[in-house]
Formats: C-alpha cells, structure tokens, sequence
C-alpha cells in the first residue's frame, strides 16, 4: 500500500522514542522507504543502529553530514519525501517549527521539504495544556501540518492524562491515509461486516464462517479515503479499525437496529456481513440437555436487512454480497434484481483462497445495467479499494 513510497521519519528526544521503532517495522512492512533523522537528545534513549538496521537506511543526526559531494544533506532528504513524519514530536520541536526556527538536521529539513508533514505529539499533560504549546500546534495546523492527537494514560512522568503517544498502529494508519487519494470526502459509509449469531440457549448459537476480514478490509479502505465510516460489525476476532465509529452487534435483529439507526446519515451502504437467516422461535432459557433421542429446532427467517435497504435506499449506493456454493452468476443476478441494489460482489466460496477466513478472494461485480466485471485473485486490502473505486463510479 505504500510501495514505492520515500518516508522520512523525523524522532526526537523522549522516552515514547522506542515506539518510533514499531512504526518504522510498519512502514518498511507496507513497502515504503524510510530514511530516519534523529535529535541528539533522540540518540540517548534508542541507538541510532537500530533504526539503521531496520531501515536499512544511514540515519541522520548531524546538519553537516553530506549525502555526495554535490547533496546537502537535509535538502536532498527534504526533496525525495512524500511524507514526513515526526514522532514522537516533544514540545520543543513543535515551537521551533511554529516559529520558523531551523537549527539541526530535523527541523531544517522540515522547514525545506514540501511534502505533507504529519506530527504525533508526546509530552507530560501540562506541557501538552500549556496554552503556549496550543498556539504553536494551532498555528502549525493553519499551515497545513497534520495531527495525530495523543492518546490518554499513564505518561512515563508519573502523571495521568493527555500526552501519550499515540500506538504505532494508529500513527500508521495516519500516514496511509495522507498519502491516499481523498475521493470519499464528504461520503458516510456504512458498512456491515461478520457473522450474526442466533442464540439457541445460554450456550448454544447457530452462525456461520464469516471471519468479517473483507468487511473490516472495506472500513479501513474508506476511512484512509476520507470518508467518515460507520462499521456495523458481528462478533469477530479482528482489531477494530482505527478512526471508524465501530458498533458491535451479535443477532441479526440487533445488526438490523444498528444498521436503521445510521442508515440516515450515510450516502453509501456496503453489506458484507453475513447475516444468519434464520433464528429459533424460541430460544432456551436453561441450557439444552443432551436426551437419547433427537432433537428438533423450530427456525423462523430473521429480517433481510439488505432488502429492507433496497426499499428505501433513494439516491444512496447500495452494495451487496453474494456468497455461493453453487450456480454462482445465477443466484447472484437473482438477489441483485430482487433486492434493489447498485452492485452485488458474487463469490465461491468453494473455490481456493476465497470465501471465509482467507486473506484474498475471487469474486464477480454484478451491476444493474447487466454488464460483468470479473475480478481475479488478490488480496482482500486490494479488493476493498476497487469496491470503493466501483462506488465512487456508482455515485458520479
């Protein structure tokens, strides 16, 4: 996702220093290049060494060390970014940067490069309240500098608040989405992802295989694009994605309540999760003893939440799935026409590296002007980009 990317990663002095390690593993991991400048007070708590290792880059310390005879240093770094990352940023670096002051390699290369910076604060809480440390991250903002706010907690000083750097992941996430096109600006996307589960008694419950990676593939997709991103999700095992609206749900009835609930709001509707359909008549209120005969369950159908949505869905763009074990195009075409919606992702579950708990799928966009797209093997991050791009066309 970050192929071919150059990153600088600018690490100044503080204990949160340590984290900027498990950043840049992130960023090499995603394919970018990234070149690391360090503060001499950044130098005391983690070795300039190790960032060169795992970069595999020579780390910058010092404002005079030339890259070639016909390189300056900071310039040519300066030059070669497509985005700039300070962090952990202390109070100090923060106020040199407001006030234009480019007195080592860190800040005189900010100051030269024209590329997007994004800056992740970490400091004691009152350094962070200071409404002298506010002005200069205000003024910083009216010049275009990215923020990713601290987190709450525990500081390193003994006090308790605001000022803790923000977890590599979310600083990452960040990152990718300055570095992404921004075509779902001004777009709610609602998405559904998981499985429901219906519940026979206090220990039992009918579900499916879902692992929800496709849809959680497709929040994270839309949130890195600008959109504000509203994830309606059944019990899974994945890590909720970061700066989405996550509401967990476990039956379809609480999915549907949740998916009514933001319905209004939202301008695209993608449906990915895998709704049970149907639910016992009556669900057990002590658990189901084990008997010498067999047992019989009564099943009523659960609401089609995805039908309910093609009633009523206006001028919003709705997408659903389609996950078969037979006559594929055919019963995929049949839920496109019954239900009202824009696009249907059709897909065999049967078939290698698609369906449930795989990384990559296979799948056919059906559309309702009757054309085909075929979509071959790839992975489920690279799927949930060219779902939103079928959108995006769905909506212009």
């Amino acid at each position: 996702m970050l192929q071919g990317k150059e990153i600088i990663l600018g690490v100044t002095g503080g204990i949160a220093a340590y984290k900027a390690v498990e950043l840049l593993r992130l960023l090499t991991k995603a394919g970018a290049g990234v070149h690391v400048i360090m503060t001499a007070s950044a130098t005391e708590f983690v070795t300039p060494l190790t960032f060169q290792t795992l970069s595999m880059n020579p780390v910058s310390t010092s404002l005079f060390n030339m890259i070639s005879e016909r390189e300056i240093g900071h310039i040519s770094l300066a030059d070669r970014a497509d985005l700039f990352i300070i962090a952990p940023a202390t109070a100090n670096v923060i106020g040199k940067l407001a006030n234009g002051i480019a007195d080592d390699m860190l800040t005189t290369t900010v100051m030269a490069t024209k590329a997007p910076v994004l800056v992740a604060p970490a400091m004691n809480v009152n350094m962070y309240q200071n409404p002298i440390y506010r002005e200069n991250e205000a003024k910083l903002k009216r010049h275009g500098y990215r923020f990713v706010e601290p987190a709450k907690g525990m500081l390193a000083c003994g006090w308790e608040g605001e000022g803790k750097l923000q977890e590599p992941q979310v600083i990452f996430e960040e990152a990718v989405a300055a570095l992404t096109r921004q075509d779902l600006a001004g777009e709610h996307v609602l998405i559904t992802a998981g499985p429901t589960r219906e519940e026979l008694d206090p220990v039992r419950f009918i579900s499916n295989h879902s692992s929800g990676k496709m849809g959680y593939a497709i929040a994270r997709a839309a949130r890195r694009r600008g959109a504000t991103v509203t994830l309606v999700t059944g019990p899974t095992c994945l890590a909720e994605p970061c700066g989405v609206e996550t509401i967990q749900v476990v039956s379809a009835e609480e999915m549907r309540q949740a998916v009514m609930a933001a319905f209004p709001a939202s301008t695209m509707i993608i449906k990915a999760a895998a709704v049970s359909d149907y639910r016992p008549v009556a669900r057990a209120m002590a658990k189901i003893k084990k008997t010498a005969g067999t047992l019989t369950l009564e099943l009523e159908k659960n609401p089609d939440i995805l039908s309910e949505l093609g009633q009523i869905k206006g001028e919003k763009v709705l997408i659903g799935f389609a996950a078969e074990t037979d006559d594929l195009m055919g019963n995929a075409a049949k839920k496109l026409a019954a239900k009202n919606v824009d696009m249907i992702v059709a897909n065999d579950i049967g078939a290698e590296g698609a369906g449930f708990n795989v990384d990559t799928n296979i799948v056919k966009l059906l559309f309702r002007d009757g054309s085909v797209e075929d979509v071959p093997l790839m992975g489920k991050q690279e799927l949930a980009d060219l779902l939103l791009d079928r959108a995006v066309k769905l909506k212009s």
